[in-house]
């Protein structure tokens, strides 16, 4: 009987034991399942500030630009405080994901992929909007805004005049002329800005403009292998302008910006009327130039553009009208033959213009931007005194461009952007290079 004592003891010790390490497993497991629920709960609470953090930062930046809907803008230092509170809720946060990873490592539980790379995503995304809503956003902060820029076009023009007539109705009699113009335009512009509040801001333009032009002239004397050029350059103050913004409606979840404008332009420039043509080789009596090259319309006008402005994080919609009035003038020469004068009333044909693109933020600092721009403009109507107006024959136009642009700001507050347009249509330019640099005081 003895042998068989021990085994039944053993027995009897482990069914007695049995439920002590059942219910020490189940406690642990209870510890376990509660610490996840207070990590979830923690890790949700954390979000959610993060995201009421970064509202307030959005409609912080958007009120310093005009573009909020708290009628007074943020001091700097709220704004600081804000963008620093965020900043640390996300960090903490990301340093809170990363334990909690370690540790379900540690423990062999699921791993969340990709909780790191979603934080640095959203923080990156935050400041790619911020640079093109700074960019492209109206202007109304209460500063003044100093803008420098330079633009350059060229125009390549070429036109075929048949003189003579058809005989046989396959032979042509007479001469053939084939004019040619190449015209480069550089125009320097020192524009000035200020806001007077968070909805109202006025603007003062004064252009300098050079202008490079060569016209060739072929077929003199009825042979077409001569052929002539002549290079003219002229420069000067060009059209003055004022011009005023005004924002009717900010940007909120169900509106997009709504601006107004209203440009006033005078004419300080040389005007186009009644420059005399020349003819400066005598031995091509096809090639007639102007004695001058005009740097202004000559005109007083007026131009008013309703934009609209989205933004689509971290893309920006934008879209503009305008119509320009022309206003009209007496003059009294506007014949191009010498020792002719011809007194009229001009009347410039209005235009319409149309645009619209996007823009999109590569990183902090750089963003590009897509648009393309017409402007559809009247024929112009000429009066002589006593007279019937009457229409000039080629006189309107439809010019049409394809705009690309990037912008980058500095670390000195400057913000540079440069734009190249390409002509669509025969009225528009062979193409135009503008740089600009702008900022804030």
């Amino acid at each position: 009987m003895r042998p068989l004592l021990a085994p039944l003891s053993v027995a009897l010790a482990l069914a007695l034991s049995a439920p002590a390490h059942a219910d020490e497993a189940a406690t642990d497991f209870k510890s376990l399942h509660q610490r996840m629920l207070d990590m979830s709960r923690e890790l949700a609470a954390q979000k959610a500030e993060i995201q009421r953090l970064r509202g307030q930062v959005d409609e912080l930046e958007l009120t310093q630009r005009g573009r909020g809907l708290s009628g007074a803008p943020p001091s700097p230092a709220q704004q600081n405080e804000a963008t620093d509170n965020a900043r640390d809720v996300a960090e903490q946060a990301q340093r809170k994901a990363s334990a909690t990873v370690a540790r379900d490592e540690d423990d062999d539980a699921p791993v969340q992929v990709g909780q790191t790379q979603r934080a640095e995503d959203a923080q990156r995304r935050e400041q790619e909007k911020a640079l093109v809503v700074r960019e492209h956003a109206p202007l109304f902060e209460r500063k003044f805004t100093l803008d420098t820029g330079f633009s350059y076009s060229y125009y390549d023009r070429r036109q075929l005049a048949l003189s003579g007539f058809l005989a046989l109705d396959a032979i042509f009699l007479g001469s053939i002329n084939l004019d040619q113009t190449k015209a480069s335009v550089g125009t320097f512009e020192l524009s000035g800005r200020y806001g007077l509040s968070d909805r109202l801001s006025i603007e003062a333009s004064l252009p300098y403009v050079y202008r490079d032009s060569r016209f060739v002239s072929g077929g003199a004397g009825g042979a077409s292998s001569v052929v002539s050029e002549v290079r003219m350059r002229s420069q000067g103050i060009g059209d003055a302008s004022i011009a005023a913004y005004y924002q009717w409606v900010k940007e909120s979840q169900r509106w997009p910006d709504i601006v107004t404008s209203l440009r006033v332009r005078a004419p300080t420039g040389r005007d186009p009327f009644g420059l005399k043509l020349i003819q400066p080789d005598g031995d091509n009596n096809n090639l007639n130039i102007p004695e001058d090259l005009p740097t202004g319309s000559g005109v007083w006008a007026a131009t008013v553009n309703v934009s609209a402005l989205r933004t689509y994080d971290p893309v920006i919609l934008f879209g503009n009208i305008g119509y320009t009035y022309n206003q009209p003038t007496n003059f009294d020469d506007i014949s191009p033959v010498a020792e002719q004068v011809s007194p009229a009333r001009v009347e410039l044909g209005n235009s319409i213009q149309l645009s619209g693109g996007l823009a999109i933020a590569l990183n902090d600092r750089s963003a590009v931007s897509f648009a393309v721009a017409t402007a559809v403009t009247g024929a112009t109507h000429l009066t002589a005194p006593g007279g019937e107006k009457r229409r000039v024959p080629g006189s309107s136009s439809n010019s049409t461009t394809f705009n690309i642009g990037a912008s980058y700001v500095l670390l000195s507050g400057w913000t540079l952007n440069g734009q190249l347009a390409a002509g669509l249509t025969p009225d528009a330019p062979n193409f135009v290079f503008s740089m600009r640099g702008s900022r804030s005081f």
